[in-house]
């Protein structure tokens, strides 16, 4: 069971953009996040995440957000700053029902007030949901 398990967790952070090599950014770890998937991302890339300490350019961002976590969009902002150009957050927040969930339409709001746009939300496990968030400029090279 447990390699049909990685398999798809691999498989989802595949399909959520995670490839060999990358440098993942991760902000807003605490106790709650699902660490399935933070395994699931690793092993996609072969790589550890990233923590909020770490001062280069990474290639994407995974950020757990919860309502009480302050401003979503300076959240975001931030998350932006230590990206590399044309690359992707993906926003993990608590799904409907859990402590800390945060309503998809101020997700949206605070995507496009950072000049983010959303190309995808997903079930990313147990308790979260995720939401792929594109830099423009990401956005303009898929077209």
């Amino acid at each position: 069971m447990s390699a049909t398990a990685d398999h798809a967790e691999t498989n989802l952070a595949v399909r959520l953009g995670f490839q060999p090599d990358m440098v993942v950014q991760e902000i807003g770890y605490d106790d709650d996040v699902d660490q399935e998937l933070r395994e699931a991302i690793e092993q996609a890339t072969g790589t550890e995440l990233v923590d909020e300490e770490y001062d280069d350019v990474a290639d994407a961002v995974v950020l757990w957000f919860r309502e009480d976590d302050g401003d979503l969009t300076d959240a975001l902002v931030d998350a932006i700053a230590y990206m590399e150009e044309g690359g992707s957050i993906l926003l993990l927040t608590p799904k409907t029902g859990r402590d800390g969930y945060v309503e998809p339409s101020d997700i949206g709001e605070a995507a496009t007030t950072a000049g983010l746009s959303q190309t995808k939300s997903i079930n990313a496990g147990k308790d979260w949901n995720g939401s792929r968030l594109n830099t423009p400029k990401a956005a303009a090279k898929k077209r």
